[in-house]
């Protein structure tokens, strides 16, 4: 499924086809932004993001939610292909390949980072 396009830039958020199968994410990281803005849908705040990410500071989490919310399609449209790549008995892509594209982080598994703190 392609990603629809994308319509305001920002300075913290890339997108790039080799760099989690093409989901956008924040800038010399590996967190989704569709991470960050499914965790603020559902009520965690913006500093709990960013004691759960230090390492992005404010500007990329505020810029990462920003970018959320003027693109609301597209990261949509990104959580919804992980929730079907995530189904049981998917098919073709194996954990590996899930953990590829979707890990926001070193070592972490799909849906291992939704808990909240």
């Amino acid at each position: 499924m392609s990603q629809p396009k994308t319509w305001f830039a920002h300075p913290h958020v890339r997108v790039d086809p080799e760099v989690l199968g093409g989901s956008p994410y924040i800038d010399g990281s590996r967190v989704p932004v569709r991470r960050l803005w499914a965790w603020h849908q559902g009520g965690v705040t913006v500093e709990t993001l960013l004691r759960r990410y230090p390492q992005l500071g404010p500007a990329k989490v505020l810029d990462g939610l920003a970018f959320a919310y003027d693109n609301q399609e597209q990261i949509e449209a990104d959580l919804a292909r992980e929730r079907e790549l995530l189904k049981p008995g998917m098919g073709g892509q194996g954990p590996s390949e899930q953990q590829r594209l979707f890990a926001d982080e070193p070592g972490a598994t799909p849906g291992s980072s939704r808990r909240r703190r």
